[in-house]
Parts: structure tokens; sequence; C-alpha cells
């Protein structure tokens, strides 16, 4: 279960260790251009390339519909990857249950955007987190995590990019690790938990009073979307990268 670009490693990854899915589960097709042309997520398009035949587009995850569709399926095991929230009836519905790669090192950033929250916080360090599904989000007992370093430098694409190679890896490692029973999942620390809500453009107009560090870090943590922003007298001006100056 996956939709945008994200998740597309985590697909071929599978396939190419020998887990390919039975059914794929994403976004329905959106109209993009100026034609306004129906176009298939990410997800989809690569599912199609890998000969999967059976791909769900629901409308809603919570409709009962949809909970039957899956149950029907007889699977073993849920893969998700940068899909939506899921109710119990649909995550309950597989053999083995279902998991989910996150992106950081859990419990740090539970939310929609724990990449973008590692980078403007100006961390040097964040990671993956495959766990099993429960009702609350993202706080269900972990399976394994895996760590990367972020450079000075770096924007959140930059992180997004190298993270879902790394993920694509540890989504098939925590298949294996279930398939041969071989899982021993960690709780997490609640105490520990901290937030990862979603980034919006009204946030990131680029606070030029405080220290230059902390600019750097709002600039790259917003790029490139929704992208740190300033006015100048030619009007908006979108500010992609940034380096902090000698001094």
């Amino acid at each position: 279960m996956g939709t945008p670009d994200f998740a597309v490693p985590s697909l071929v990854a599978l396939d190419k260790a020998g887990y390919t899915p039975i059914a794929v589960v994403t976004g329905q097709d959106k109209p993009r251009g100026r034609g306004r042309k129906l176009v298939p997520t990410p997800v989809k398009q690569a599912a199609e390339e890998l000969g999967i035949t059976t791909i769900l587009q629901p409308a809603s995850v919570k409709s009962p519909e949809f909970a039957e569709q899956i149950k029907a399926l007889n699977a073993d095991l849920q893969v998700v990857v940068a899909f939506r929230i899921l109710p119990p009836a649909v995550f309950k519905a597989a053999r083995l249950g279902a998991f989910n790669l996150h992106g950081s090192l859990l419990p740090r950033y539970r939310g929609a955007a724990p990449i973008h929250r590692a980078v403007l916080a100006g961390d040097t360090v964040t990671g993956v987190t495959t766990f099993f599904l429960r009702e609350k989000v993202d706080t269900g007992n972990m399976i394994l995590q895996r760590a990367m370093p972020i450079a000075p430098n770096d924007t959140t694409g930059d992180i997004h990019d190298r993270m879902m190679l790394l993920g694509a890896s540890a989504v098939v490692e925590t298949v294996s690790l279930v398939d041969a029973g071989d899982v021993e999942e960690m709780p997490q620390d609640d105490s520990q938990a901290t937030p990862a809500p979603k980034v919006f453009r009204e946030q990131a107009d680029i606070p030029w009073g405080v220290d230059a560090v902390e600019v750097h870090n709002h600039i790259r943590g917003h790029s490139p979307v929704p992208c740190a922003w300033t006015t100048a007298p030619q009007g908006l001006l979108k500010v992609y990268r940034s380096e902090v100056a000698e001094g």
C-alpha cells in the first residue's frame, strides 16, 4: 500500500527479492496539466510495469466495501509505505498483520512530515523505522531501525531521495524477518515521542531575525516543498538552498 515516489523503490525491491505483492493499493488517478488528463500514481505505474494486475484505488479506506476487498485477498502480510491512515478493519485483515515504513527513528517525529522536521531542527542523524500498525498513528511496536546521516547542507529533498532507497532495503529485510518468524518487537518509549506535523507554505516565510544557522535550517528544511520564501523589491522570492557564511 503506497502512493508517491517515496514508495516505489520499496515495491520494486520486494519484487526483486521474490516477494512480489499479490495486490497493490494506491491513491486514485488525478487530473494533471492543461488538459486535465487523468494520471496514475507513481506506485500504480510501477505496479503495472511489474505486471501486478490487482490494483485497488479506493475513494475511502474507511468504507466497509474496501475492508471486504482486502479480506478477500487472503494476504499473509500488508506492507504500508507512504499511504493513508488505515482503520483496524483493514490493517488487521492479513494473517500476519500490517507494518509501516516511517521516515524517522521512532518515537522521534511521529506524524506526517518526519523528514522536514528533522532537517528543520538541524538534526545530524535520521533514519527509518518499520513497525506493526496499531490504531493510534505511529505508535506500534518497532521491528527494525536503520540510521543515516544528515549533512550540514542537505535539504529535505536530498534526504527524501536517499531515504527512500534505505527504506526499500528495510522493507525487504522486515518482510524476510516476518516470513521467517524472527521478529523481536520493540515497544516505543512514549515519553521520548516528538510530533512531526505537516509543513505548510504559510510557515515557510524566512525568519531573518534569528541566528544564521536557524535561517539556514529553515531554508533547507522547506526545500523543495513547500519552499522557503521571502519578499523582495521584485516580489516573492523562493529560496531552495543556502550556506552559513564565515563569521
